[in-house]
This record gives C-alpha cells, structure tokens and sequence, in this order.
C-alpha cells in the first residue's frame, strides 16, 4: 500500500472519529434527541412485538433515520448561529425557527407512518 493510501485511509478513518464524536456529543448535550432515542427505543421494541412487515420495517427505520438525523443538523444549525453572533438578529431567529419548523414536519410525518403501520395492528390485537 503506498503512502498516499495509508493518508487517504487515515483521513477516512478519522472523519468516522469525528462522525461518531458529533453523534456523542448530540446525545449527551441535546434534550429533545434523548427523547426522539427514548422514542426510538419503544418504537423498536414495538415493531418488533408486532412483527411488523419488512416493507414497514423500511418505512420505520426511515422516519427513525432521518428524524435523528434532522434532529442533528437543527442542533448543528443552532450552533453555529450561537458561535457567530450572540446578539439577536431577525435572520438568525429566522434560520432557527426554520430548521426547528423542518424537525417539527419530518416529527409529524414520523407520527403519522407510526399510527399507519402501528393502528391497525393494536386494533387487532385488541378487538
């Protein structure tokens, strides 16, 4: 392996570090991805209890994927508006409500593949 490969995989490997840190960080620092990994949790122990569907396993994990994923990048955004200015500026609360307004409409279409794939099955089960 040349040297010019053996730097490129260290640069890889290193951005995982940085990856995975990020992850870390928003987990212990950030309330509301304790509590979408809170619900997580349920919803993962629900589906599989309801031996949901593989097609709705992809559904799940999807809205389970992308609502911690936004969840981050709201956080991220929040960030850096904090870093470059403390003082409040209507463009800054702008790009805060409009990232925190993106987590609140992938939050509701999560909720909504939930009571699709999980209502049917609690009725079930139930009556």
């Amino acid at each position: 392996m040349s040297s010019a490969s053996k730097g490129k995989k260290h640069r890889l490997i290193k951005s995982f570090g940085f990856a995975f840190t990020g992850i870390r960080t928003a987990i212990l620092s950030e309330r509301n991805m304790k509590i979408h990994l809170c619900i997580t949790i349920i919803v993962i122990f629900a589906s599989i209890g309801l031996s949901i569907s593989m097609i709705e396993w992809l559904f799940v994990i999807l809205a389970i994927g992308g609502m911690l994923s936004l969840e981050m990048l709201n956080s991220a955004i929040e960030r850096v508006v904090d870093l470059v200015t403390e003082e409040y500026h209507p463009l800054a609360k702008q790009g805060k409500d409009i990232a925190a307004g993106a987590v609140l409409i992938y939050a509701m279409m999560s909720v909504m593949i939930g009571l699709i794939i999980f209502l049917p099955k609690l009725f079930h089960l139930f009556f």
